[in-house]
């Protein structure tokens, strides 16, 4: 469960960086609201899920999840770099993050 938390709360991670892409220095009033509430419902699950999984391994993999979906999503739809040598980085980060969750808790 305590994966399933931290899956979650790294996905609303992506939402909230995202969110803030398009506040313009926060004046924009609905991206403003949108990245801080979903910056508070992602820290509530990342907490949540600290209550059993280590916080050094827990913080990795949720910061990962935000940066590989925010570059997917970049890549995809915001018309960012897909150069090899990121894509060969950002796969590293996936591989981290897959390698932490093998680890014992």
């Amino acid at each position: 469960m305590a994966w399933m938390l931290l899956g979650l709360a790294g996905l609303i991670e992506i939402v909230m960086a995202l969110a803030l892409k398009h506040t313009d220095g926060w004046t924009r009033p609905g991206p403003t609201a949108l990245g801080i509430g979903a910056a508070l419902a992602s820290i509530f699950l990342l907490s949540a899920a600290l209550r059993h999984l280590p916080v050094g391994t827990a913080y990795a993999v949720w910061t990962g999840i935000g940066a590989i979906g925010v570059t997917v999503v970049g890549i995809l739809f915001l018309g960012e770099s897909a150069a090899p040598m990121r894509l060969l980085l950002i796969a590293l980060i996936f591989i981290g993050i897959g390698g932490l969750k093998l680890l014992p808790a």
